[in-house]
Order: structure tokens, then C-alpha cells, then sequence
């Protein structure tokens, strides 16, 4: 029975004891919520923002988990500042008067993984700042005054995957400023004063997958800007408003998946850059005064699923624009000038989902008609297209014709070259002569001419489509005699007018003309002709140049010898005779040799 007591109040006593070392313990590491901050035992979270706090409080809780000194008068981080919090994961010190990080300062934060120091007045940040915050994976330093990112800035952070750096006075990278970040996944450099793309920093970052560049002061891309980021799957480019041009290979070593370059000075689609990017499935040009989307150029991509070109200059998108773009879904042209989009653009109409056609200067006519067919299978976000040149349905939402309306509505009329007075023309070689063919039809045809060759002719060279459907033949020459073919087309059909043009060479004064073969050619604008093609020479003609050549060159002697003629009689009294005195070769042969004197020999010469 005794024993059975004793038992019970050992434990009894045991149990006390526990408790009380527990609360000792306890108290060890609890400690009370410092003045001007608002605990939550929760979530292990210290909120001591507006506090008016000039400096970091001291005696946190050991075991907080989330710190908040936004909106303080903190200037300065000495070194060691947190040393205590080897919990802490999230450290928010934004909105601050923040000047100086002493080196060091956030060393004992080994469980860090957010750390956010925007809007302060950092102008540079030391090496060794973020010395031993191995796992930090989110960096925040955007809305400072940071003049320039030295070498191993960041060596320190091998974990992290976020750095956030817009909007500072940033004007250089050092080239080993990104050493050691090897697992950095997403890098925005927005508003800074860079005026190129810091290509060597950027070479560190082997595994990067997403970089932003807005707002900055770049003028062109050169070639190879973003070699070394195979990994780079997005890349944005955004208010450059000076950047007007990207270089053939500005984009060479990149598989992107997803491409912006928005709200800047392009004045057309970069073809030749963008040619390689088979994974591309997203492409924004929006905001870039681009008045054309040529055909046949952006074939390459493949994977292309998204395509927005908004509130451009975008005049025309020509028949087949979007050939071999067969996972196109989503195609967005409004606000542009546009007042077409035909359905031959596409390489099939069957794949797009969503089309934005709206704020463009429409002509509802028979181009128009499959929008119309596909009005239930197209989203149009909300903003159907409206009709704005016909003055028939002008303001009306062409998306409400029923089916039966559609007939007498959207239509166009074919072709029709007004007949000229003559369709053979006759003139003189080295003339100039204009061939007009004017056309009629609904919408308002575009003229082609074919050459005598059937080739299309182009607005430049000798022989050359003017715009106003006209043909110009300068300087004509025997080799263009021919029959050009004018051709006026529209969706509706086309319509052609052959004219013969004969072009009557020079007069002759000898039966076969005098030609210079292989040495001597004259380049020709006109289509079709060999290039090797002997050129006729007239013999008179050739007599005549000859002669002129000989005259020339006498007359040019002759002046030579008058003048030297005149310029001898200048110099007064002239010797006449000359004696001139000279040393045998037999006397040099015996003087050599030891025997008597050596004998010289003189003569005289008369000067003419």
C-alpha cells in the first residue's frame, strides 16, 4: 500500500516537474510582441509596417516565420541584422528610406526564401550582401536608384529563381554580374537606362526560361544578343519606342515558345529573325506602325497557335500570308486599317477559333463572306466588325445579314480593263513610252503586267509597273519589242489586255553591224534578256569615236612640245655641244691588272 502511494506521488512530482520545464522553456524562446508590431501565433508572422521605426526592432521572436517592415524610415542594415531568425522564410523591407546593405547583413537567414527590398534608395549594392542566403529563390529590388550591377552581385544566391530589378537607373552590367546563378528561371530588367541588351551578363544564365526588357532605350538588336539561352522559352520586349529594327541573327541560338515586341517602331514583321523559330507558338507585334503582312513568310513557324498584331498601321494582309500555319486559333488585327481579310490569307479557315476584326475601316463585300459562314464557329471577343466603307451597310454589324440577305449584300463585280485607243505601240529606240491600262470592277482591281516572257514586271528598273496600273518602258531598246499582257484582278475574277510594243532600232549605214563579243556588255532592265547577248556596234560610228580619240591625243602632244619649246628659250643662252669624257674598257682591264696609267678617251656631241 505504502509502495503504491510512493509511486503516485513520484509521478505526481514528475509530472510537475515537466510541466514547469516546459514552461521555463517556453519562455525561453516566446518571446513578447515587440511595441509598434502586431503578432499572429499562427502563422508565425510579425507585421510591424507603419510603425514609424527607424531601425530594425530588436528581441524577435526566434521562431517568426513572416516579417513585415514595409512603410518605415529604415536607412541602414548593419551587418548581422537578422542573425537570430534561422526560421524566417519571408522578409518584406519595401517602402523604406533604405541607403546602405552592409555587407553580410542578412547572414543567419539560412531558411530565407523571399526577400523583397523595392522602392528604397539603393544606389548600389555591395559584394557579399547576400552572403549566406542559400536558399532565397525570390529577389525583389525594383524602384530603387542602382547605377550598375557589379561582378559577383549575386554569387551568393545559388537557389534563387526570381529576380525582379525594374525600374532603377541601371546603365551597365558587369559581365560576371549574374555569375552563380544557376538556377535562376525569370530575370525583368523594365525601366532601367540600358541602351543595349547586356549580352555577356547574360551569358551566365544558361537555364534562364523568361527575361522581360521594357521600357528601355534599345535602338536595334543585334546578332546574337541572346546567345547561350537555349533554355529561353519567353522573351519580351516592350516601349522601346525607338527600336526600329532587328538584325537577321538578333535571335539566333533561341527555341522560344512565346514572343512580344509590343508598343514599339518596327515598320514590318521581322521575316528574316523570327524565320528559325519552329516552337513558337505565341507572337505579339502589336502597337508597331507595320503596314503589311507580305505572303508566304511565315511558313517557317510551324507550332504558331496565337498571332496579334493590335492597333498598327496594317493596310493589307496579303493572300497567303498565313500559308503552312496550320495550328493558327487565335488571330487578333484589330484596330488597324484593314479593309479586307480574305479567307486565301489562311491556310485553312476550319482552325481559327478567334478572330478580332473590330476598328478597322471594313469594306463588307464578297471578301468578307466566309467571316459571315463561320460567324458560329469564331469567337470575335465581344467586339463583332462592323461595315464602314459600303455605304449601303455602313455602321451596320455585317455578323447580323441572315443567310438569305447574305446574296444581295456581300458581293463584288468582276473586272474590266476599259478599252485604250490603240493596243500597238510603235517608237524609236532610246525613247520612253508608257502603256496605260486602266480597270474598273468591285472591289477596285489591282493591275500586274507580264512581260513578253511571262514574268511579272516590278515597280523598279528600265522596263516598270507604275502604280497607277500604267507600264514605263525608258530608254527602249530593240530587245523589248513584244506583247505585255495586262492583267486586272479581284475576288471576284480577273481580266487581261495584251499590247504589242514595237521599238524600231537605229539606221544603219553598213548591211551587218560591227559587234564586240565576251569584253564589252550593257546592262539591261529588261526581263528575259540574256545577259550574254552580243551588242551591235555601227561601223561609222565607231570611225568617228576612233577619230576623235586620235585627235585628241595629238593635240595633247603637240601642246607638250610647244611648251617645252618655250621654256627652253626662257633660260637665255644655250651650249650647243657637249664633251663628254670616258675611261675604255681596256684601260680598266689593264689598270686592274698593275700595268702603266689608265687612258681616257673624250668626244664631242652636238645637242639638237
Amino acid at each position: 500500500m505504502f509502495e503504491g502511494i510512493a509511486l503516485h506521488q513520484w509521478l505526481c512530482w514528475g509530472a510537475l516537474y515537466l510541466l514547469a520545464a516546459g514552461v521555463a522553456l517556453s519562455s525561453e524562446t516566446r518571446r513578447p510582441c515587440p511595441q509598434s508590431c502586431r503578432c499572429n501565433p499562427v502563422l508565425l508572422g510579425l507585421n510591424c509596417s507603419d510603425g514609424q521605426l527607424t531601425t530594425v526592432p530588436d528581441s524577435l521572436p526566434q521562431n517568426t516565420k513572416l516579417l513585415n517592415l514595409t512603410h518605415n524610415k529604415i536607412k541602414t542594415l548593419v551587418h548581422q541584422q537578422f542573425q537570430t531568425l534561422t526560421q524566417l522564410l519571408d522578409l518584406d523591407l519595401s517602402d523604406n528610406t533604405m541607403v546602405i546593405i552592409e555587407a553580410e547583413a542578412f547572414l543567419g537567414l539560412q531558411s530565407l526564401v523571399t526577400l523583397r527590398l523595392a522602392r528604397n534608395h539603393l544606389k548600389i549594392i555591395p559584394l557579399g550582401t547576400f552572403a549566406g542566403l542559400t536558399k532565397l529563390e525570390k529577389l525583389d529590388i525594383s524602384d530603387n536608384e542602382i547605377l550598375v550591377f557589379l561582378d559577383f552581385t549575386f554569387r551568393d544566391l545559388p537557389a534563387l529563381q526570381f529576380i525582379t530589378a525594374t525600374d532603377n537607373d541601371i546603365v551597365f552590367i558587369s559581365h560576371q554580374a549574374f555569375s552563380g546563378l544557376i538556377s535562376l528561371q525569370e530575370l525583368r530588367l523594365d525601366g532601367c537606362n540600358l541602351t543595349a541588351v547586356p549580352t555577356e551578363a547574360l551569358t551566365q544564365l544558361g537555364g534562364l526560361r523568361s527575361l522581360h526588357l521594357q521600357r528601355l532605350g534599345l535602338t536595334t538588336l543585334p546578332n546574337y544578343s541572346f546567345r547561350h539561352l537555349e533554355r529561353l522559352k519567353e522573351l519580351v520586349i516592350s516601349h522601346c519606342r525607338w527600336l526600329e529594327t532587328l538584325s537577321g541573327n538578333s535571335l539566333f541560338g533561341l527555341n522560344l515558345t512565346s514572343l512580344t515586341i509590343t508598343h514599339c517602331n518596327l515598320s514590318a514583321v521581322p521575316y528574316i529573325p523570327l524565320h528559325h523559330l519552329v516552337y513558337l507558338s505565341y507572337l505579339d507585334l502589336s502597337f508597331n506602325p507595320i503596314t503589311h503582312i507580305h505572303g508566304n513568310l511565315l511558313g517557317d513557324l510551324l507550332r504558331l497557335q496565337e498571332l496579334r498584331l493590335v492597333g498598327g498601321s496594317l493596310l493589307r494582309v496579303e493572300i497567303g500570308a498565313f500559308r503552312g500555319l496550320v495550328h493558327l486559333k487565335l488571330l487578333n488585327v484589330s484596330r488597324n486599317l484593314l479593309t479586307t481579310l480574305e479567307a486565301g490569307a489562311f491556310h485553312s479557315v476550319d482552325s481559327l477559333r478567334t478572330l478580332g476584326l473590330d476598328n478597322n475601316p471594313l469594306a463588307c463585300d464578297c471578301r468578307l463572306l466566309w467571316v459571315v459562314q463561320r460567324r458560329l464557329h469564331v469567337d470575335f471577343g465581344g467586339n463583332p466588325p462592323t461595315c464602314s466603307t459600303s455605304v449601303q451597310l455602313q455602321g451596320w454589324y455585317f455578323l447580323d445579314f441572315t443567310e438569305a440577305e447574305l446574296p444581295g449584300l456581300l458581293t463584288c463585280r468582276q473586272p474590266r480593263i476599259l478599252d485604250p485607243t490603240t493596243r500597238e505601240v510603235r517608237i524609236d529606240q532610246g525613247h520612253t513610252v508608257v502603256l496605260y491600262c486602266n480597270a474598273e470592277g468591285d472591289p477596285l482591281p489591282s493591275v500586274t503586267w507580264i512581260s513578253p516572257q511571262l514574268k511579272p514586271l516590278s515597280p523598279i528598273g528600265r522596263i516598270r509597273a507604275l502604280s497607277n496600273g500604267s507600264l514605263e518602258v525608258r530608254y527602249a531598246q530593240p530587245q523589248d519589242s513584244g506583247t505585255y499582257l495586262c492583267v486586272a484582278s479581284n475576288a471576284a475574277g480577273n481580266d487581261s489586255l495584251p499590247v504589242s510594243l514595237h521599238v524600231q532600232a537605229f539606221l544603219s549605214s553598213s548591211k551587218k553591224p560591227f559587234r564586240l563579243q565576251g569584253w564589252f556588255a550593257f546592262p539591261s532592265a529588261s526581263p528575259g534578256v540574256n545577259e550574254n547577248q552580243n551588242v551591235p556596234f555601227d561601223v561609222k560610228t565607231l570611225l568617228v569615236a576612233a577619230t576623235i580619240g586620235f585627235l585628241s591625243f595629238f593635240s595633247s602632244v603637240c601642246l607638250c612640245f610647244i611648251f617645252m619649246f618655250l621654256w627652253s628659250k626662257s633660260k637665255g643662252q644655250i651650249k650647243h655641244t657637249a664633251t663628254i669624257a670616258y675611261v675604255p674598257r681596256s684601260a680598266m682591264s689593264s689598270s686592274n691588272a698593275g700595268k702603266g696609267n689608265m687612258e681616257t678617251s673624250r668626244f664631242t656631241m652636238k645637242l639638237i
